[in-house]
């Protein structure tokens, strides 16, 4: 996978953590569940990201992430 995609997927899952803790901290469900969906996003990218590489087990990893 490429430096740029890896960087992209990990800036996506932060702004989602970020979100998730706004949302968590202000007592707003919306912000929180964007923050989730935003982190789920990411993961699923990732994933896709590792199946490319062969790297099943990272995929597998990420897609459990992504539906935690």
């Amino acid at each position: 996978m490429g430096l740029k995609d890896n960087l992209s997927n990990l800036a996506e899952e932060a702004k989602g953590k970020a979100q998730e803790a706004m949302g968590k901290a202000t007592g707003d469900e919306g912000k929180q569940a964007e923050g989730e969906a935003t982190q789920s996003s990411a993961n699923f990218k990732q994933a896709g990201e590792n199946l490319k590489d062969g790297d099943l087990k990272g995929a597998a990893n990420d897609a459990k992430d992504a539906l935690d």
